[in-house]
């Protein structure tokens, strides 16, 4: 995920610490369970509501299950001023933070323009590759988009949420089938949305007015929940928009046999083989033992992501979109620049590793032909070959094909989907 949205520009991530936070009378929201007390920006003109949980924490008994809707109310005013821990990840997102990450992770956001009056919604989702992110990234704060949907005279509220990641997300094989288990974030992203439903008129949004909006595993997390339930209408969301990323070839789908190995290497790391009940031996491990098996080669061949459980996900993304089943909201989708370079891999250097990578997508020697020589190994027409975000590494290492092999994997993975989904909603 190398090229955030530009609107979501870098401000203060420790709200409550910045200079532009006024000591004066704090907003408060009165949601279904109790009352929260926020934080007034002078200078944004806003109102912060930050670490508001939308789920029961998911520890103990409730880890690697789905998530559960919050239970118990509270009499007190409790604070919301202070973004929780990201999600438990692995990789640069968690790290450039201090890696502040926990399993009671399950919460929410609220920006609001000060005086917000039945205003439409957008609900943030953070992206990270399944693996790492979390809404109390900087770059997600939304307090610029908001300010600048005032500026142009179309304010809405922004709404950003955590979900969780990895195995604590994504655990899959025959044991997490059984147990009704699988796919955990996206449905932790679905709780958000109706925790939104149920309360953000108290924060002056409008609940028929929503738009579900994200960037990458953001991006395919909204596509999810336009296929969710085979593209049941639950009227969580008026639109959507991804970026670099949906409900078509964002998903490497696999059966719960073949993703049983991973299942099974890691209850063999924790010591949990021998238990009657792997799964239930799992939610008893500690945290970091458990995550330090989660962070190791234990895990290396693991696909993290939605997997078809027949239930959230009923097919692949590919099938439902193409077969009507999804909601019919207005989309719009588009892709970050020179993704090709990104995604593509190093080191093709003749047009025989060229032919070699084309047929490991399943094109047989005569298509993978017809393909080479669609994408001819011709830098002058290649895409421009930068590395946006990163400083550009050797030409040995990028190999020498590297424009013919990045404008190859751009179309591939990014572009080829963004027409399908157009093509679709049209």
């Amino acid at each position: 995920m190398f090229n955030p949205l530009p609107l979501l520009k870098v401000v203060p991530l420790v709200l409550a610490l910045s200079t532009v936070i006024v000591a004066q009378d704090a907003p408060t929201v009165k949601v279904l369970n109790g009352t929260y007390s926020g934080i007034h920006s002078s200078t944004y003109n806003q109102d912060y509501f930050l670490g508001i949980p939308f789920a029961q924490p998911p520890l103990g008994d409730l880890r690697f299950r789905q998530a559960q809707p919050l239970n118990t109310t509270f009499n007190e005013t409790r604070n919301a001023t202070e973004y929780s821990p990201q999600c438990m990840g692995y990789g640069s997102d968690q790290w450039v933070l201090g890696n502040i990450i926990s399993e009671d992770c399950l919460t929410l956001n609220v920006v609001r323009p000060t005086g917000a009056q039945n205003l439409p919604v957008g609900v943030w989702i953070h992206g990270g590759g399944n693996t790492q992110g979390g809404s109390r990234d900087p770059r997600y704060n939304l307090s610029f988009i908001v300010e600048q949907s005032v500026y142009s005279k179309a304010p809405f509220i922004g709404v950003s949420i955590n979900y969780r990641l990895q195995a604590w997300g994504y655990l899959f094989g025959k044991e997490i089938m059984e147990a009704g288990s699988a796919n955990m974030g996206v449905r932790d992203q679905r709780l958000a949305l109706h925790w939104v439903q149920e309360n953000i008129a108290a924060f002056g949004g409008d609940p028929t007015k929503v738009t579900i909006w994200g960037e990458s595993a953001g991006a395919s997390g909204v596509g999810m929940q336009l296929v969710a339930y085979g593209g049941r209408d639950d009227g969580l969301f008026r639109g959507a928009i991804a970026e670099s990323g949906g409900p078509v070839g964002s998903s490497r789908y696999l059966t719960p046999e073949q993703w049983q190995p991973n299942y099974d290497a890691i209850v063999s790391a924790t010591n949990c083989t021998n238990s009657t009940d792997t799964l239930a031996c799992l939610r008893t491990i500690d945290r970091d033992v458990l995550s330090n098996v989660l962070n190791s080669s234990v895990t290396a061949d693991a696909s993290w992501g939605p997997q078809i459980d027949g239930d959230f996900l009923q097919d692949s993304g590919t099938k439902l979109i193409d077969s009507g089943r999804f909601v019919k909201v207005p989309f719009l989708l588009g892709r970050n620049h020179d993704e090709g370079t990104s995604f593509a891999p190093k080191g093709i250097n003749t047009t025989e590793e060229f032919l070699e990578l084309v047929q490991s997508a399943g094109p047989d020697n005569a298509t993978a032909l017809t393909i080479a020589a669609l994408y001819p190994d011709i830098p002058e027409i290649g895409i421009p070959g930068t590395l946006v975000g990163r400083p550009p590494p050797s030409q040995a290492a990028l190999g020498v094909q590297w424009k013919r092999t990045a404008s190859y994997i751009g179309d591939l993975r990014q572009h080829a989907s963004r027409r399908f989904l157009a093509q679709t909603w049209a």
